[in-house]
């Protein structure tokens, strides 16, 4: 018999090499998105989760982890002979984060609109309306998260659609599995997987993992994905997997003197670090943006607080290159402010930069970011990887750049290099920034706070939090606070003075910076705001004044009550010690000492009285 010559001809990485083949339908899906063939990752998961074994997924951000769980899931939901019951879940995939769930929803959607049957129930989603029985197996997704819909709402489209596959955050799903409505028996429940699982596996999800635990058959097909799973490898019983099949694809660089080194992001990304003072921080950012070429198109900016960004996307525009917009994205936006930002970033056509914490560090995979730049190093080093995995994402060129102080933050260098995360410094002609241009900068900020206080309130706000994260780096020999220059921080943020902090209470530091800016007098650019404050002024100062003779009295009674208090107690302790034959006698002569007490008051009651009375002397 001759050779099977169409198979021969198969290459060894293709998508047609795969055992057992994959449908039509999904071949014409990955054609359509050019994916010419599987990622390292897509390839060994797709060999072992499409079989019954259970998984443990560790790669490089970037590296297609979402298609590489997709994929199975929908084929062992629609591999069955007849469709799922009513109400009955057959698959749920777990994520950390809104956006990321939403992200998986939308490509699983992309997947699905090739398979006819499953792309026809959509239509009933986005008309909701309820859908009808079906002959055959369909894969019908749902989405849930919180902030965006009540959870009544969910499950009144849970109940409509009769979803077999459910993509979700851990609270709103254990919400939803919570009701006697929602069955994920053994008998049809097919494959749980856990996307960014590490962080899934943390204590602040353990609770609601738990519960969702709880509903499910032990009978199942599990899979965790992440790029950083090493750590959460001993947590693995917590989700019933005994013996799973660990797949783990690294990327290897080739060092100075021939030496081969692993590495945790993908070869096309290049991780970088500037080295400069506080002040030269956003300058540096500015010529970055400007000397790039090819100019780029997605930015994405790293603060450590929520309050950093919202008081840079207020003032950072003034300073940046023409051509440039500004989104943000952080934990304290109302949701539907979240995903508008978030959409209006993805989208975007022209050149805009994303202003976030890490919210958006993980699992996200939005396309196109050029440029990753980190104004603060995270306060956890292992998030510093999936904060530069936003770019150079599935072989496109990214450049990734943190930003260090001068002096002891430097060793952060040598810390990643022990951690497989080498970063080498970014050319020096590229970045050069004089003190003149830091000066610059440093003036415009502030020339936005004096015109408006709210964002000189912002910005006191904002370096409060900063310096609170700061204390809070778990590389605390490095990121050490009583090492910065507060003088020079307090430029480079903008700072009409330095506010009240604990920091700086034992430090010689001129809180006003030597400006001579009265910040009393700044107003807000609201009028009626700064009618209110001026009005409660007003009134703060004319209280403060006439209780001053009083607030001292009032603490010096304070302080007496305080020692009457301890003696009391010192009495009490000393009388708890005592023999009842002690104790009889002690109460005998503290009636006694009453009694006394009685008739000195008496006698000082009726001196004063004649006092009172005596009117003189008479002619």
């Amino acid at each position: 018999m001759a050779p099977d010559q169409s198979r021969a001809k198969k290459a060894p990485r293709s998508w047609d090499a795969l055992t057992p083949s994959l449908a039509q339908w999904i071949l014409d899906y990955l054609s359509s998105m050019g994916f010419e063939q599987p990622t390292p990752v897509q390839k060994s998961c797709l060999e072992i989760f499409r079989g019954n074994k259970d998984v443990v997924v560790e790669a490089v951000t970037g590296s297609g982890k979402t298609l590489a769980f997709l994929i199975p899931v929908v084929e062992r939901i629609l591999r069955g002979a007849e469709p799922s019951k009513r109400h009955h879940v057959q698959g749920i995939i777990i994520s950390p984060t809104r956006e990321l769930a939403t992200q998986i929803y939308n490509v699983l959607l992309s997947l699905i609109k090739f398979h006819a049957p499953s792309s026809e129930m959509l239509s009933f989603a986005e008309a909701d309306e309820k859908r009808p029985e079906t002959a055959h197996p369909v894969v019908v997704p749902q989405l849930l998260v919180g902030g965006t819909t009540k959870a009544a709402e969910d499950l009144s489209t849970f109940l409509r659609l009769s979803p077999n596959l459910l993509i979700a955050t851990p609270g709103r799903l254990a919400e939803l599995l919570s009701s006697p409505y929602v069955k994920a028996p053994a008998s049809s429940f097919e494959v749980l997987v856990m996307d960014e699982a590490d962080r899934l596996l943390d204590l602040g999800f353990s609770q609601e993992l738990t519960r969702i635990l709880g509903y499910l058959p032990k009978q199942r097909r599990t899979g965790l994905f992440s790029a950083s799973l090493s750590e959460a490898v001993e947590k693995l019983i917590l989700v019933g997997m005994l013996y799973p099949h660990k797949i783990t694809v690294r990327v290897r660089s080739l060092k100075d003197g021939g030496i081969i080194q692993e590495r945790k992001t993908p070869m096309s990304l290049q991780m970088s670090y500037i080295v400069a003072p506080a002040s030269k921080k956003l300058p540096a950012l500015c010529q970055l943006l400007e000397k790039l070429e090819p100019r780029p198109a997605r930015s994405i900016i790293f603060f450590s607080t929520c309050y950093a960004v919202k008081y840079f996307t207020r003032v950072l525009q003034a300073i940046l290159p023409p051509g440039f917009s500004i989104a943000s994205l952080h934990g304290k936006l109302e949701p539907q402010v979240r995903e508008k930002n978030f959409e209006r970033f993805v989208n975007a056509t022209s050149p805009t930069i994303l202003l976030t914490t890490d919210i958006a560090a993980r699992g996200l995979d939005i396309p196109q970011v050029d440029l990753v730049v980190q104004h603060d190093p995270p306060t956890d080093t292992k998030v510093f990887i999936h904060r530069c995995g936003r770019a150079g994402r599935a072989g496109r060129r990214g450049l990734a750049v943190v930003m260090l102080q001068e002096g002891r933050e430097e060793e952060y260098v040598q810390l990643l290099e022990v951690r497989m995360t080498p970063i080498a410094p970014l050319d020096k002609p590229l970045i050069d920034v004089s003190d003149e241009e830091a000066d610059q900068v440093s003036a415009k900020l502030r020339a936005q706070a004096r015109a408006d206080r709210e964002i000189f309130q912002l910005a006191q706000r904002a370096f409060v939090s900063w310096a609170r994260s700061y204390l809070e780096h778990q590389a605390s020999s490095i990121f050490r606070i009583t090492d910065l220059d507060w003088r020079d921080l307090a430029k480079g943020w903008g700072l009409l003075e330095l506010p009240k902090m604990p920091e700086l209470r034992s430090l010689d530091v001129d809180r006003s910076l030597g400006l001579g800016i009265e910040t009393e007098a700044v107003a807000f650019r609201d009028k009626v705001r700064e009618k209110k404050r001026q009005e409660e002024l007003v009134e703060w100062k004319a209280a403060k004044s006439n209780d001053a003779w009083s607030a001292k009295h009032d603490q010096e009674d304070v302080k007496v009550a305080r020692r009457e208090k301890k003696r009391r107690k010192r009495e009490a302790e000393r009388f708890s010690q005592m023999t009842d034959k002690e104790k009889e006698e002690q109460k005998k002569l503290d009636a006694l000492i009453g009694e006394v007490r009685k008739q000195t008051k008496a006698k000082e009651a009726a001196a004063k009285e004649e006092e009172e009375e005596f009117e003189g002397f008479g002619e």
